[in-house]
């Protein structure tokens, strides 16, 4: 694998076409002209790999594809409108009317909305299943089994998945291996190095990072990244533009940084809750009471910024009140910017025409951003307090 830092400041960057200009231009043109016909014809004969249109295939966002797939050391890369839109291309370009998928039990959202409500409508099929146990996957299987979807770790409860054994068992079966890897981000897990076909990320996390831009990220095999490029990426076009390309490249320069900061911050504060009276349980990969800590540890090289915590609490009315003394935490979803998150969980309870969730009132989602650690401890300890 190259150098993270020659990937993020030179990979892609051929500044000799460009004035020598640091920082890459954005090419904001629809469209491209040819000098003759010789030209014209070689061009359409690979839209992938030339510039026809901005649809296909544009400079400043080919620069970023570059620099994404040598991230994650696959061949090539897909960027897209959101994170949805690179989860949604990468399981449609591999199945068809009849076909079934295996799906770790709790995805992203918009995941399962992908697989409940989406997919029926066109023959295919879904089963969600506990993906800490490798057993279980294989029970699972059925004949027409075409795709196992995974997300390790997931983003609530981090449970991870086996991805040498996951990877192993889909190749035994015939199946395309998918897994969303928004919460490591490519610095600090290559499932592709597992063995895994595909690898989407919310790049509006990590990879961004100044929560401006929204951004889907698909890497694979140059067969499989035309196969998705040919089809699901050209025909619906939710293609990512050139100016939040060059803003995603913008944030990938500090990536490193910013990762490890907010590392070193959840560590910190991790460390502080778990000697607080208030604190019944924390999740978070690394943390030595998580169940599947020596696999985390041998898929992972870092955890990032986000972990949950499960109160101690007698009331729902405490709990709410413990929220709203929060002042340095952002009520927000998403993460990977500078500014520290919260979920709290209580608040999808009561929300009319939706059902409660499965996590308890008591539970809270952290994002630790890039702020003073000491500084969020204060605002967490006072707030612990009417607890």
């Amino acid at each position: 694998m190259r150098n993270i830092s020659e990937i993020l400041t030179h990979l892609g960057e051929e500044r000799e076409h460009y004035f020598q200009a640091v920082a890459p231009p954005v090419i904001q043109s629809s469209n491209f002209v040819f000098p003759d016909l010789a030209a014209f014809r070689e061009v359409f004969a690979d839209e992938l790999t030339h510039h026809v249109y901005t649809r296909g295939n544009n400079p400043t966002v080919q620069i970023l594809r570059q620099k994404l797939a040598a991230l994650e050391g696959t061949e090539d890369s897909l960027v897209f409108s959101s994170g949805a839109g690179a989860v949604a291309a990468a399981v449609i370009a591999n199945v068809r009317a009849g076909d079934h998928i295996l799906c770790q039990q709790a995805p992203y959202s918009w995941t399962t909305a992908l697989l409940r409500k989406f997919l029926p409508r066109f023959g295919v099929e879904h089963t969600f299943v506990d993906g800490t146990d490798i057993e279980q996957i294989r029970a699972a299987i059925q004949p027409n089994t075409r795709v196992l979807y995974l997300e390790s770790p997931n983003t609530m409860t981090f449970e991870c998945q086996d991805l040498a054994a996951c990877a192993a068992l889909a190749r035994e079966h015939g199946m395309v291996t998918i897994i969303d890897n928004s919460y490591c981000s490519p610095l600090y897990q290559n499932p592709a190095a597992f063995g895994i076909d595909i690898v989407v990320h919310s790049g509006t996390k990590y990879l961004n990072g100044p929560s401006d831009v929204v951004v889907g990220v698909l890497c694979a095999s140059q067969a499989m990244v035309r196969k998705i490029f040919e089809s699901e990426l050209m025909t619906l076009g939710g293609i990512l533009g050139p100016h939040d390309a060059a803003l995603v490249i913008r944030g990938l320069r500090t990536l490193p940084l910013r990762l490890q900061r907010s590392d070193d911050s959840a560590r910190k504060i991790i460390d502080r809750l778990d000697k607080h009276p208030k604190v019944e349980r924390i999740w978070y990969p690394f943390h030595h009471d998580f169940p599947q800590l020596e696999l985390a540890r041998k898929q992972m090289r870092g955890c990032g910024g986000l972990f949950s915590v499960q109160f101690k609490t007698d009331s729902p009315e405490k709990m709410e009140h413990f929220v709203h003394r929060l002042k340095r935490f952002l009520m927000a979803v998403s993460w990977g910017g500078h500014e520290s998150l919260l979920i709290p969980t209580i608040g999808f309870y009561n929300i009319p025409g939706k059902p409660n969730p499965s996590l308890p009132w008591t539970f809270c989602r952290f994002y630790i951003g890039l702020e003073d650690p000491d500084w969020l401890w204060e605002d967490l300890e006072q707030a612990m307090e009417v607890l």
